[in-house]
């Protein structure tokens, strides 16, 4: 099947012109977004909601529409693909980019969706003479009949391995995850196969937004008196929207006396606060802060126990976002733009460290679902030598008796367990506190003494947190 180039008509009936449809025009536009800038759907996706609502061509379930549609494009994007692939008669390289832009929205309404078939490839083959013209919507049109021929399972039975011959790449088609992203999270995690294939499908669910009620600025009180809200699972500060909506609209976010925060990245600021120390308890660090979630819970940890907060940020436009986000904080704090691997401060002047250091981000892939997509394997040698500098900063700037916690949002073992092992041989005068106590009432943190949170046990980010004490 060849694409053919769009040509104006010149005989028969008038040409109808296309009509567009504003909700998968939008759709179109963010993947575009994506794929041309290397974009976050989560960061274009809003401001263009909001712009299509404030100008009347949205409603809410519009809205709704629209987020599912890109979401649930981006996640199944790689088995979208394969599928596709399997449709034409050319390496998909060869197919223009917004060509199967429209393709893989076509075969998220056909293979993930309610819509009924007629009205996903007629609104598609729509879509595709508004963006693309006529020609190339014939092409389109051709493609996503021969996908609808198959629901989503018979699809995945026709293109995957079976799990016996190759269970990576069987999990890698029928989860849409890179495979090598199925192999790490499986070393990570342990266990048969149901612990994979149920964190795999926890990837591809739509999270729900959480806040957090920031201590001595608002209460989860205040915040459960919202629309479908319920408190949080495990942090006394967190409350969970199920219904999503928009977090803007409520009056303590607008006004930074709440905010959104995955619960996981709260379990990991409460952990380090509620780690015993020996003597004082005045001076906290958040090493890497941007863009401030955890520095303003920690801030304002730290004001009820009338200690400051130091939070510094190497890049000025994250920087910017941490003062905005400590704005109002009850108690004295500070925000520095600087290098956490060449720190201006002295080396043994904290109490307590948290260094949530720059990751692949494998953790998040519910809120990135694109990142599975971006990242390669290559990306951890990138990281590790900074993730390494910046631990080892952490264990220099804390005193002796004091804590530090290293974080990061992915369970990568290159990214976790090999980072502290590699600092604790290089700062023998040290010693890792078992962190599960610091988190009570929150179940399966394994087997100690480090803590690994994941989607489908705690219904949060797979946040890593090892908590590490300098004793001399």
């Amino acid at each position: 099947m060849s694409e053919q180039p769009s040509r104006p008509r010149t005989t028969g009936k008038p040409h109808r012109r296309p009509k567009k449809d504003p909700v998968r025009f939008l759709a179109f536009e963010v993947l575009r977004a994506v794929d041309e800038r290397d974009a976050y759907a989560n960061l274009v996706l809003p401001p263009l909601l909001r712009k299509a609502r404030a100008s009347g061509d949205f409603d809410g379930r519009d809205a709704a529409l629209a987020t599912e549609l890109v979401y649930g494009t981006l996640r199944r994007q790689g088995t979208y693909d394969e599928i596709v692939a399997a449709c034409v008669d050319r390496p998909l390289r060869e197919v223009d980019p917004p060509v199967l832009d429209v393709l893989s929205l076509g075969a998220h309404q056909l293979l993930g969706t309610r819509i009924p078939t007629h009205a996903a490839v007629s609104a598609s083959v729509e879509l595709a003479r508004v963006v693309l013209g006529d020609g190339r919507a014939k092409f389109v049109n051709a493609v996503l009949r021969k996908v609808a021929q198959h629901d989503f399972d018979t699809w995945v039975e026709k293109i995957a391995p079976p799990y016996d011959d190759d269970p990576e790449d069987h999990l890698a088609l029928v989860h849409s995850h890179p495979r090598w992203i199925v192999s790490a999270l499986w070393d990570s995690l342990g266990g048969g196969r149901a612990g994979i294939e149920e964190l795999l499908a926890a990837d591809n669910e739509r999270p729900e937004v959480t806040l957090v009620a920031r201590p001595g600025r608002s209460t989860t009180d205040e915040l459960l008196g919202e629309e479908a809200a319920v408190a949080g699972r495990w942090s006394p500060y967190a409350v969970r929207l199920t219904e999503g909506g928009e977090p803007g609209a409520i009056e303590a976010v607008r006004s930074g006396r709440a905010g959104v925060q995955d619960e996981g990245s709260q379990l990991v600021a409460l952990a380090l606060a509620n780690a015993p120390l020996e003597g004082a308890d005045a001076h906290w660090l958040d090493g890497c802060a941007g863009p401030g979630g955890k520095a303003a819970l920690l801030a304002a940890l730290a004001a009820e126990r009338g200690a400051v907060l130091l939070a510094s940020e190497k890049q000025p436009h994250r920087a910017r976002l941490v003062a905005k986000a400590l704005a109002g904080n009850p108690g004295p704090y500070q925000v520095v733009t600087a290098d956490g691997t060449r720190p201006p401060w002295r080396p043994g002047s904290f109490d307590r460290v948290l260094m949530d250091v720059p990751c692949t981000g494998l953790g998040a892939l519910r809120r990135r679902p694109e990142a599975r997509w971006r990242r390669k394997t290559e990306d951890l040698d990138g990281f590790a030598p900074l993730q390494r500098g910046l631990l080892r900063t952490a264990l220099e700037s804390v005193r002796v008796g004091g804590v530090v916690g290293y974080a990061t949002c992915s369970p990568h073992l290159a990214e976790t367990r090999a980072v502290v092992a590699d600092l604790l041989k290089q700062f023998p005068q040290t010693e890792l506190v078992d962190a599960r106590p610091l988190l009570p009432g929150v179940p399966a943190l394994g087997d100690g003494p480090d803590i690994q949170l994941w989607p489908h046990v705690h219904g949060t980010d797979a946040m890593y947190l090892a908590i590490i004490r300098r004793t001399g």
